[in-house]
Parts: C-alpha cells; structure tokens; sequence
C-alpha cells in the first residue's frame, strides 16, 4: 500500500500508478484541491489508485487511513518553488519572505502525518522543489522530532542514478541546476521504527 499525500495535478500518481500496476501493489492519492483531484483521477484512470480529495494532515487520523496503514509514502510538499527559478524565473515575483512561516508550518505538519500514516518500518520519501534550508533539513528534522514515532534517516543516495557526482555525504540529498541539470530538488527518506 503506497501513498502519494500531495498528488496534485497527477503526474507523481500516474507513475506510481503505473508502478503500482507491475508489483501487484495500490495507490491512496491524497489531494486537498477538488479540482487537482479531478485531474489526478483523470491522470491515473485504469491504475490501481485510488484518489481521495481530502487535508493530507488528516491521514493516519481518519479512520479510511488509519496510523501505520501504508507501507510507502511520497509527500512532494507545497514549498515556495525557489528550486524552480531556471524554468521559471518570474516565480521570484511570486513569493515573499512572510510566504515562508506558513509553508513551512505545512510542510511539517504533512511530514508529521505521514510518518503516522507508514508502518513501522515503512520508508516516507519526502521531496520539494526548494534548495532553502528551512524548507528541506529544518522541516524534516523538526517533522521527524515532533511526530511522536520513531524516525531514522535513510541514505537516499543511492535511489539516485549510479555515478551522479556532487550527492554530498548523506543521507539526504539536495540536486542542483549546476551540477544535476535539474531543478534544486532535496529529498530526504525516513524509515518509521
């Protein structure tokens, strides 16, 4: 039981959808726009997903996904986009510094509740297009103390292409433009004790 907790419009979902499908296994997307969830069941049609327009701070609270339902899940949080700005430079004009409280404060409350959400022993892969530190190590560090479970970090490099130079030293990773030709993209994978 695999869970994507921001699916929104979809393109995340369809490819564990389409996963999923291979390995006998299903998918829970969670989004919290009615409209992105119309979109996500329109991108995961014929897949084993099943789609759920709800908060994704209320899985492993609601009694549908109960605590340690799922054996994976992908939260690609809501996050200022800044990893974003090669591809689209105008984002900068989009967002100000008082953004970043209440996207944070998000971030963290749906990491909280998706390591509720993972069994023990369940892997949480979280994931955000933002190369600011308080959007990737302070959430996940700050997530991962008060969630109330045991959380141990996972070294996500190596679920990285083999030979991908500049990976640091782990266990979490942060892409760059410069480096990765991506967008800064951070992940961090945790493992529910």
């Amino acid at each position: 039981r695999w869970l994507d907790l921001c699916a929104g419009p979809g393109g995340k979902a369809g490819l564990l959808g389409a996963l999923a499908a291979q390995r006998g296994a299903r998918v829970t997307a969670v989004e919290v726009a009615e409209h992105r969830a119309r979109l996500v069941s329109q991108a995961t049609r014929g897949l084993p997903v099943t789609v759920l327009a709800m908060d994704g701070r209320e899985v492993g609270a609601d009694p549908k996904l109960p605590e340690g339902h799922f054996d994976r899940v992908l939260v690609d949080a809501p996050c200022t986009g800044l990893g974003s700005l090669r591809r689209r430079p105008e984002s900068r004009w989009r967002r100000q510094p008082s953004d970043l409280p209440p996207l944070t404060r998000l971030q963290r409350e749906l990491l909280g509740a998706a390591l509720r959400a993972v069994r023990p022993g369940g892997l949480v892969a979280y994931v955000t297009c933002s190369p600011h530190t308080v959007e990737t190590h302070v959430t996940v560090t700050e997530a991962a103390r008060r969630s109330g479970v045991s959380v141990d970090f996972v070294d996500a490099r190596p679920l990285l292409p083999a030979g991908m130079p500049g990976l640091g030293d782990g266990p979490t990773v942060q892409l760059w433009p410069h480096r990765h030709g991506t967008d800064a993209m951070f992940l961090a994978v945790l493992r529910r004790g």
